[in-house]
């Protein structure tokens, strides 16, 4: 059994559950508080309020899933039919006109800081006790502290990355934390010393079968691994690099320093719903079928198909979600490619056509999958045994999915419409590729929505090596680490055509490291983190224009678009603005640059 038993566990104690009553003098006698004085009699007390952040931290990817996905060049939410236009709220982050009182930027704030507040409960209870007092030692306790540490410090990365400059809060104590914002390089340095610090304290993965029982706990190769994206990041971060920081956390985890790991043998195994077992896995939030699976609802993987798609996959049970994403188009309503160096991720797949991922998705039974592009027709039995397509919940006309947006409703798949527009009001339930990484089984198959969220992976090691040692003008050596995550993707007879040189013919250029960050983590809430890091966030791509007074900064002056975005006017939407209403109840926070 996985931790999911815990994780969904309530803290009941660990915060105050009082209520006041009516009265005129507003004196009062409290009843029903549980403090933390009382709550924590037995070591299961402790065990549960450690992981409660854990549930909240699961959830907040949800949200952070559209910062990351939405302002960026592989996935679009555009209008279909009438449905997602709302009031242009995907308009504002994919075209980066985004404003302070934007939803989606305060909810990532709320998030993050209800996260570290909730930790920062746990680590100050924790403190205070005698571990001898539950029949534990000493270590066990720093461990239940170090998980919320480093849980901490992951939801600071992400408030490092949206907003550079952000408090600190360390404690419910509020005269240990800042007053406003802490610098970035504060920031930086609080996130390096408590993530050091955990790694002593957290354990290392034990044996070579997964993470079992363990999986949603810190290892000391999880806290590495935020290790290893701050230091990634830290040129755009605090303008400083730090690849050789970087690097070396990486090789330590490649060198089983923190136990053993390896990558799954399939490109999907670290998806299945058997990947508590895949020693791919460094950091996974549990997930189970009826309980918690957040990373299958909302904003995340159970939006990415389309609407009536549960005739497809045979999973009537588990409901209808409306269509929210698809891969933003490769080709234009003339059927030609997109002239832009960046989005067209459908095209960046075919340039190696016999990648197993660009298979048709396809539920196999007894909890097996190929492929992971939903395209074209998606044809399914009815009950009464003949053959139906999957159609649109508006019109009802049969979908055949492109690698284009435009309003094609019943035309045949080599028709075009007579509007050649392609932006975003102009889609439907035809227009871009689906798809679907974690498996969505049938209503009969044991794995159903059960996958685990894979936070951290293996493979981002390997990537995040090969990208420092790219920068160090080691191309040899970043190529045969990406080609070791790469082989699994191709037929071994494609090896010589696909791999990169020296293992293969293919030239490992920048653009080709960039375009292989995209292909291998499609939709794992990374790609405007990319983006910047590579400083590409400012470019077109499809319908979003190019940012104009960032261009010289990173010498890249050109024509670059994707799909419909034009340039941005400026390089302040590299960072998102303090949200409005924090602004408000906080007055010693200072309004990020650019934004008002």
């Amino acid at each position: 059994m996985k931790l999911k038993n815990i994780l969904t566990g309530s803290l009941a104690g660990a915060l105050l559950l009082g209520s006041l009553s009516a009265c005129t003098d507003l004196t009062e006698t409290v009843y029903d508080q549980i403090m933390s004085t009382n709550y924590y009699n037995t070591k299961d007390d402790i065990i549960k309020a450690t992981f409660r952040p854990f549930e909240h931290g699961f959830y907040s990817i949800g949200p952070r899933q559209v910062l990351q996905e939405c302002c960026a060049d592989q996935l679009g939410t555009w209008a279909r039919d009438g449905w997602w236009y709302d009031n242009a709220k995907w308009q504002y982050l994919h075209y980066h006109t985004w404003a302070a009182d934007n939803e989606s930027i305060k909810s990532e704030w709320e998030n993050c800081f209800t996260g570290i507040m909730q930790a920062n409960s746990v680590i100050d209870d924790l403190q205070k006790l005698d571990p001898a007092k539950f029949n534990m030692s000493q270590p066990e306790m720093d461990n239940f502290i170090a998980q919320n540490k480093a849980l901490r410090a992951w939801f600071y990365i992400r408030l490092l990355d949206a907003f550079r400059n952000v408090p600190l809060a360390v404690s419910l104590d509020q005269s240990k934390n800042s007053v406003g914002q802490v610098t970035p390089q504060e920031l930086f340095s609080f996130i390096e010393t408590e993530l050091k610090t955990s790694i002593e304290a957290l354990p290392a993965k034990n044996g070579n079968a997964g993470n079992g029982i363990a999986q949603g706990q810190w290892t000391k190769a999880g806290a590495a691994a935020l290790l290893v994206r701050l230091y990634l990041n830290a040129e755009k971060w605090i303008g400083t690099s730090k690849y050789t920081e970087c690097a070396t956390y990486a090789q330590n985890i490649l060198d089983g320093d923190y136990g053993f790991y390896e990558l799954g043998k399939t490109w999907d195994e670290v998806f299945d719903w058997t990947n508590d077992k895949c020693n791919e896995t460094i950091f996974a939030f549990p997930s189970s079928y009826g309980r918690s699976y957040w990373h299958y609802s909302g904003d995340t993987y159970w939006w990415a198909v389309p609407v009536n798609a549960r005739f497809y996959f045979g999973a009537f049970k588990q409901g209808d979600f409306n269509t929210k994403y698809a891969l933003q188009p490769s080709l234009d309503l003339n059927n030609n490619e997109y002239n832009f160096k960046l989005g067209k991720f459908v095209s960046k797949f075919k340039k190696y056509p016999k990648d197993y991922r660009l298979t048709m998705y396809k539920n196999l039974g007894n909890s097996t999958r190929e492929g992971m592009f939903l395209y074209g027709y998606l044809p399914y039995i009815a009950d009464d045994g003949t053959e139906k397509k999957v159609t649109s919940p508006v019109g009802g006309y049969e979908i055949y999915i492109r690698d284009q947006v435009g309003v094609f409703h019943e035309l045949a798949p080599d028709q075009l419409p007579a509007d050649r527009t392609s932006n975003m009001n102009t889609g439907d339930h035809n227009s871009g590729w689906h798809f679907v990484k974690y498996p969505i089984y049938s209503d009969e198959d044991a794995g159903k929505r059960e996958a685990d969220y894979n936070e951290i992976r293996l493979a981002e090691i390997y990537y995040s090596l090969a990208e420092c040692k790219f920068k160090a003008n080691d191309v040899d050596g970043a190529a045969k680490l990406l080609n070791a995550v790469r082989k699994r993707n191709y037929p071994q007879d494609t090896w010589a055509e696909y791999l990169y040189k020296p293992e293969g013919t293919v030239t490992l250029t920048q653009d080709e490291l960039y375009d292989e960050w995209g292909r291998e983590f499609l939709n794992e809430t990374r790609r405007r983190t990319d983006l910047i890091r590579f400083g590409r966030f400012q470019e077109e791509w499809w319908d979003k224009p190019r940012d104009k007074d960032d261009l010289i900064r990173w010498g890249l002056y050109c024509t670059e678009e994707w799909w419909d975005k034009k340039p941005d006017a400026d390089s302040h939407w590299d960072i998102f603005p303090i949200p409005r209403d924090m602004m408000g109840a906080d007055h010693t926070l200072k309004q990020n640059p650019g934004y008002n």
